[in-house]
């Protein structure tokens, strides 16, 4: 292809706004997924991820802006989920499959019985190419206040996510890392819903730092290599989806998937041969 074929996908309006809310969503998304891996929160962000669905219904029904909604809901199940994990002997991951699952369905319930304009397959899949200017600001000022708070606490909360014990006897207040992180993830899916949407959206938050995981040993550079490897897979696969005429939230799923794959398996060859060299 010539360069005038190559760069048709930024003469265009729409695209160049789902270039823009790839680079701002890509951000707190990598550095969120960093602590998600190593607290063990995957399923944490899938089921506030889902469970953001009647909140909007609902914020659609009373006429308030949807993020907002999608907001209290997410909260209200991080702290349910917290209420009956400490409170029953079912585990964690138990009580959030079936409170997200619930919600979600809920949400669905609710969905079909109000008659709206609103496209749900915009809500579940996102609609990156219809991305209007008030949800970038929207994304931009969440983007900027969650990324800023890990950045500033980076550190509180890798003790946090490592040892929880060790963090309350170093005197950092653990109930407010704890929930701020999970008001960190319900603020970060909001963001996301206008770019990747509900169901996509667990894939932004959990890939970028698997990925990194395998690649570095250092937290800090794991930091790093998360947001590269988002912002990369965030803008190829936008750019991507343009010529091969696919929606660009799944084309970025399945690139932020062949880099994990890829990554996995060089972290396999480099233990065998360390295997190798011991022998």
């Amino acid at each position: 292809m010539d360069i005038e074929t190559l760069l048709m996908p930024f003469r265009f309006g729409f695209m160049l706004n789902a270039f823009y809310i790839s680079m701002l969503v890509a951000v707190p998304t990598a550095l969120l997924s960093c602590f998600l891996v190593l607290k063990g929160w995957a399923l944490m962000g899938d089921a506030i991820s889902h469970a953001v669905l009647p909140g909007i219904v609902l914020a659609y029904i009373v006429g308030i802006p949807l993020i907002f909604g999608a907001f209290a809901a997410g909260m209200i199940c991080a702290l349910a989920t917290g209420y009956l994990a400490g409170n029953s002997r079912v585990k964690e991951d138990t009580v959030m499959g079936v409170v997200f699952s619930g919600m979600f369905g809920i949400g669905l319930v609710l969905y079909v019985s109000v008659e709206t304009n609103a496209h749900l397959d915009h809500i579940l899949f996102g609609n990156m190419l219809g991305v209007e200017p008030h949800e970038l600001w929207t994304a931009g000022a969440i983007a900027l206040l969650v990324s800023g708070a890990l950045v500033l606490k980076w550190k509180d909360l890798l003790l946090h996510s490592f040892d929880p014990a060790q963090a309350r006897a170093a005197g950092l207040p653990v109930n407010v890392l704890h929930y701020g992180l999970l008001a960190a993830l319900s603020l970060t899916i909001v963001a996301t819903l206008s770019a990747a949407g509900l169901i996509l959206a667990i894939g932004l938050l959990i890939a970028p730092g698997a990925i990194a995981f395998l690649l570095v040993r250092r937290f800090g550079a794991m930091l790093v290599v998360a947001v590269a490897v988002c912002l990369f897979s965030m803008l190829a696969g936008t750019y991507a989806s343009f010529f091969i005429d696919s929606a660009p939230a799944p084309t970025i799923v399945l690139i932020l998937t062949a880099l994990f794959v890829a990554a996995f398996l060089r972290r396999v060859w480099l233990t065998r041969q360390a295997e190798r060299r011991q022998v």
